[in-house]
């Protein structure tokens, strides 16, 4: 086995690449994966009996109590011991197939209650997707063991021949193992060409079977994510609430940070202004001319606040984006970037509000990170669009080394485009260059 190192394309740490020197089809019947794969079709058959029994019986022990009050309380405990053995699948699938499923969607009662419980228990997919579950995977783990058991001990039985064939003259009373047979004619595989070349089928045999076990694990594989495993919807229900989170969490931040500058900032200078006012009136008759430079100071100080309020202006919402459009916006951002900045938009026309609005603050904060940490010389923003795709891109000539999952600034950004359905992809390797590469959601700008 040979080992190369290379370098990641994210943080210029180096990776360790593996190369066997043995194929893959000869490695397969004695890796891990192999074995862990084929103890699951063997483990299959037994729980897929306790599974459709269990479903079977409580399913219709509930069916014959309908016409009691006892047949809808048992009918959901049947499916809740569903639900609780595709937790058991999930786990063994996680296990020994190495598959990722997420659990699928939590009961959802509006009340407390044994009979909310019934009800939510009746009304979920989940409980349904794991009786089927339960029902069709018996008749596959059948098949896919006896197929399984068959190839493998066929495999190495035959493969190892030459070693043991040794067996019928001593114990049995025959040649070898018997190929053919009737009453007047029998063919023993006893001759070393024969055991070669039976041999040699045992080998085809068990260079083929791996691969014929991950086919049949591949099914068990759709069957768990698919009956299992959340559906589309509730996963898009979880994306959405995740997102609608991060969407007030985003807001009320804002909100707070635009309170704190008003505070600090022109607030602050509006009461000193007062104050100034006050003291310049006082001294309008004794010593005009210190009224006077009192008034001055003052003068100076509103258009001091006049610039701080137009800079919270811009930060909450630009006036020449809503005038003027991303292109404009992005390119007054750029000239207020430490380091000269290419702006090239090419979009066919406006994006919704909202969207560019999204756009614009995305760009003005990565072009904020160019100018504290990057020390680039130069940078470029380019803004397109791909079918229903906003693209951004962002690129610098800086010492590289931003990283999405540590927490910083990026990470936030990352979030926030998420909530909008966007994407956030940073390749910024130690020694630089930077590209950051943003991807938002296309609505024209009537939607």
């Amino acid at each position: 086995m040979a080992t190369d190192y290379g370098y990641d394309s994210g943080l210029g740490f180096p990776e360790t690449v593996r190369r066997h020197r043995v194929p893959a089809g000869l490695r397969a019947p004695f890796e891990g994966r192999t074995w862990r794969e084929f103890g699951y079709v063997l483990l299959s058959l037994p729980i897929s009996i306790v599974m459709f029994t269990y479903a079977v019986t409580m399913i219709s022990l509930g069916a014959g109590l309908l016409v009691t009050f006892l047949g809808i309380p048992v009918f959901a405990a049947g499916l809740a011991g569903c639900r609780g053995l595709g937790a058991l699948e999930r786990a063994r699938a996680r296990a020994l197939l190495g598959l990722e499923v997420g659990d699928p969607e939590p009961l959802r009662m509006r009340k407390s209650g044994f009979m909310a419980w019934i009800g939510a228990v009746l009304k979920s997919g989940t409980s349904w997707r794991t009786l089927l579950y339960s029902v069709v995977h018996l008749p596959w783990a059948i098949f896919s063991f006896a197929v399984a058991v068959n190839f493998w001990v066929y495999g190495w039985a035959l493969l190892t021949y030459p070693l043991w064939f040794w067996v019928f003259p001593a114990y049995v009373g025959q040649d070898g193992l018997q190929l053919y047979g009737d009453e007047t004619h029998h063919i023993y595989l006893n001759n070393p060409f024969e055991i070669g070349v039976t041999a040699l089928v045992g080998l085809l045999f068990t260079l083929a079977t791996p691969w014929i076990v991950r086919a049949l694990t591949t099914v068990d594989r759709v069957m768990v994510h698919g009956l299992l495993g959340p559906t589309r919807l509730s996963a898009r229900v979880v994306e959405l609430e995740s997102d609608r989170g991060v969407v007030v969490d985003t807001a009320a931040a804002d909100l707070r940070r635009i309170e704190r500058d008003l505070h600090d900032g022109a607030q602050a200078r509006l009461v000193a202004l007062a104050m100034d006012l006050g003291l310049a009136k006082e001294k309008l008759t004794e010593d005009p001319a210190a009224a006077a430079r009192m008034v001055d100071e003052a003068h100076g100080e509103v258009k001091t606040a006049l610039q701080e309020l137009r800079d919270l202006a811009r930060g909450i919402h630009p006036a020449v984006l809503t005038d003027r459009g991303l292109d404009a916006a992005l390119s007054s951002v750029a000239s207020r970037c430490t380091v000269p900045v290419q702006v090239e938009v090419d979009l066919p026309a406006r994006p919704a509000p909202a969207i560019e609005g999204i756009a614009y603050f995305t760009v003005s904060e990565l072009l904020q990170n160019i100018s504290k940490h990057s020390r680039a010389t130069f940078a470029a923003v380019d803004v397109w669009r791909v079918e229903n795709r906003l693209m951004l891109q962002v690129v610098d000539n800086g010492v590289g080394g931003a990283d999405v999952s540590s927490g910083s600034g990026l990470t936030g950004l990352a979030e926030r485009l998420d909530a909008v359905d966007g994407i956030l992809v940073v390749d910024s390797p130690v020694g630089g260059p930077t590209r950051v590469t943003a991807e938002l959601p296309w609505r024209g700008e009537g939607v």
